[in-house]
């Protein structure tokens, strides 16, 4: 659609230049009229989307899906403002400034969002994937799981993967003391910046549990939100959290660093999957952090 746009502009240009100015005589020294360095801009940027569309249906093919991904659209340039989903408040929430609680950027951009959590599974195949693919995705990672291969995480993050909190440990939070909580979230916060160099804005809970003291001990580590999920995508199957089953603008999509060890297929096969299925129903997948 963009690179038609483009190349409709491409003929208005063209065809306003025959109208308004055909019998234009070039300055002296055999300069272009003014006008001519923007089309060639123009066209340069339609040359360029073409290319990239191309580059894309090729991966697509070379990796077996069905239909090539759409690009998403420019982030946003004023970010949507973010709310706790109603039933997930927790006791003085607002009054007290916790971060919001989420499954659902509020867009009317048919985005979705792919959101990978833990890091238990190392699979070069995947990094492939996403990068030929140029598939935005958010990682989630657990300290214990990402020490033996942090060069894997690394080379994620070169790709403009933000590497985003998901305890030092992996316990379920909720009902833990405070001093506790802060410990698996500030930890890793700290791991995050020693190996990484940068300490996120980002933290999801351990199997989406928390409390009033994980929300509390999020914030004084320096969390900004906390998104949870709307769907959950695996190598064979979806999983929903609302009863009629659909995608929604702004959706959040969970899934795991996993293999066949503890999956039907690989991490491959998932991003398939869910790429086949969004594509189809007309979305594109978005990087989280730029609606932020």
């Amino acid at each position: 659609m963009r690179i038609g746009l483009a190349v409709l502009v491409l003929a208005a240009i063209a065809s306003g230049c025959a109208q308004d100015g055909g019998d234009q005589v070039p300055p002296a020294g055999g300069q272009q009229p003014l006008d001519a360095p923007p089309a060639r801009a123009l066209d340069s940027y339609a040359a360029k989307l073409r290319a990239a569309h191309a580059a894309r249906a090729a991966a697509a093919h070379r990796w077996d899906l069905r239909r090539t991904p759409l690009a998403a659209p420019p982030p946003p340039a004023e970010k949507p403002r973010i709310r706790t989903r109603k039933g997930f408040e927790v006791n003085g929430h607002r009054t007290s400034n916790l971060p919001p609680v989420f499954t659902t950027v509020p867009t009317r951009d048919k985005v979705v969002f792919l959101t990978i959590d833990d890091g238990a599974e190392k699979d070069r195949a995947f990094l492939r994937m996403m990068s030929d693919l140029d598939v935005p995705y958010s990682a989630f990672l657990s300290g214990y799981l990402v020490k033996d291969d942090t060069r894997y995480f690394r080379r994620m993050q070169s790709k403009g993967v933000v590497l985003n909190n998901h305890t030092l440990h992996h316990p379920n939070l909720r009902g833990l003391s405070y001093r506790a909580q802060k410990r698996e979230i500030c930890g890793m916060q700290r791991y995050l910046e020693k190996r990484f160099g940068k300490r996120p804005a980002l933290f999801r809970p351990p199997f989406g549990s928390y409390d009033r003291a994980t929300l509390r001990a999020a914030k004084a580590c320096g969390i900004a939100y906390v998104p949870l999920w709307n769907q959950e995508v695996f190598a064979d199957h979806w999983e929903y959290r609302e009863g009629d089953r659909k995608l929604r603008p702004g959706d959040i999509v969970l899934t795991h660093f996993r293999g066949r060890d503890q999956w039907k297929g690989t991490m491959a096969d998932m991003v398939r999957r869910f790429l086949d299925k969004v594509t189809a129903q007309g979305y594109a997948v978005g990087r989280l952090e730029d609606y932020l």
